[in-house]
């Protein structure tokens, strides 16, 4: 019995000290960090308006109000469901990940039809064949905030016409969304769609 607790002795401590090594002090250590250098990003990259916090710079959201630019199909609903969807399990919980159904599942293709009905009643002047594809499309995650700037600027007619405000404001308001390419060269220009509809909220006095 005592060989067998000597033997055990040894990778019993080894177990306890890697517990505290990797499960206390190097937590600790990379949320020190992160709050000491990157205080925004590890706190969830929120955006806040007036103190309150409006949601995140990494977090599609989906806006329903013809004032607002409208972001691509999202996998979030979490500021648009009601008491009722959550009843009748519409709303389940806030949820990552695109459906992942393929070009061929007649189901992908009934909501990009309805989503491109959708879209066209709101900006009537707008040609079916001009609609970029990262308006119908989901990404990946289902998460994504951003969309390409021709997304944005195709928008702009419309969005003109119910704020009153002036295509060149709503073109500078997208400029000033736009997060350039990587280095210059990786990947693409991007339109944070919830920066602009801050602005937008902003110039419009609905803050």
């Amino acid at each position: 019995m005592k060989k067998l607790l000597f033997e055990l002795k040894t990778p019993f401590l080894i177990t306890i000290v890697f517990i505290v090594i990797c499960g206390l002090f190097y937590p600790l250590l990379m949320t020190g960090l992160g709050q000491a250098i990157f205080p925004s990003q590890s706190n969830g990259s929120l955006i806040k308006v007036d103190g309150k916090v409006v949601g995140s710079s990494l977090i599609g959201q989906k806006f329903t109000d013809v004032r607002f630019m409208k972001a691509r199909p999202s996998a979030v609903n979490y500021n648009t469901y009601t008491i009722a969807d959550k009843a009748n399990g519409i709303y389940t919980s806030v949820a990552t990940g695109s459906a992942n159904l393929s070009p061929s599942n007649p189901t992908l293709k009934v909501r990009v039809e309805s989503d491109l009905k959708t879209f066209l009643k709101a900006n009537p002047t707008v040609s079916p064949k001009a609609i970029p594809d990262d308006l119908l499309t989901a990404s990946g995650s289902g998460l994504d905030p951003q969309i390409s700037p021709t997304s944005a600027e195709i928008q702009v007619p419309a969005l003109s016409e119910a704020t009153g405000l002036s295509k060149a404001d709503l073109n500078k308001m997208i400029q000033k969304n736009t997060q350039q390419k990587l280095f210059g060269f990786i990947g693409e220009n991007t339109v944070n769609v919830l920066g602009v509809n801050i602005d937008i909220a902003k110039a419009l006095g609905l803050n």
